[in-house]
């Protein structure tokens, strides 16, 4: 649920995040924020007053927590190699699979009703844009041939990984920290060819 410390407009996009996970798309309304926030009826209209400006709300605090699920500062030089950077991306990986289920179960909310509105496409590939730039950063500097087509390997294969473990047909089966790890390290070392 929601931190109630944090400022009402994170406290708002925080309980839309869980409410997305809990009750998927249908379940979000302005009243059941208000309601899962704990704070007086209007509160979310008057922070959000479309249903537009509330996913949006919601898109930009998902991309902000996953951003700190895979922090930075835990990623290492690519100089150090394609095994060190597995590490990193499985426990940030893991993470999102464990103590941040949740998150992973809003952004397919996310992600799917961006399918059927251009206008919350924009900001949910916005968002995303520094995920993907992240990638394609590290794989270049771990010496990839084809940054594009390599970053988009590496997060099909963590995407679908976790959608097939959060919500597909392996979701009573996650994967252990090593688990994840060797899946990454097989892949990076066939997209690097064992650099």
């Amino acid at each position: 649920m929601p931190d109630r410390t944090a400022s009402r407009t994170d406290l708002v996009a925080d309980a839309a995040l869980a409410l997305l996970a809990e009750r998927g798309m249908r379940g979000l309304t302005h009243r059941a924020v208000d309601e899962a926030a704990g704070l007086p009826q209007g509160s979310t209209s008057n922070l959000a007053r479309t249903r537009q400006a509330l996913l949006e709300l919601a898109v930009r605090r998902l991309a902000d927590r996953e951003a700190r699920v895979l922090a930075p500062h835990e990623l290492p030089d690519p100089r150090a190699g394609a095994a060190a950077t597995a590490d990193a991306l499985a426990l940030a990986t893991h993470r999102a699979l464990t103590r941040n289920r949740e998150l992973t179960l809003a952004r397919y909310e996310l992600a799917l009703e961006a399918t059927r509105r251009p206008e919350l496409r924009a900001h949910f590939d916005a968002a995303g844009a520094r995920f993907r730039d992240l990638l394609t950063a590290l794989v270049t500097g771990l010496g990839s041939a084809d940054p594009a087509r390599h970053a988009l390997s590496l997060a099909a294969w963590a995407d679908g990984l976790m959608f097939s473990c959060v919500a597909g047909s392996f979701n009573a089966e996650t994967p252990s920290l090593e688990q994840v790890r060797a899946g990454l390290r097989e892949l990076l070392d066939g997209m690097l060819g064992g650099r």
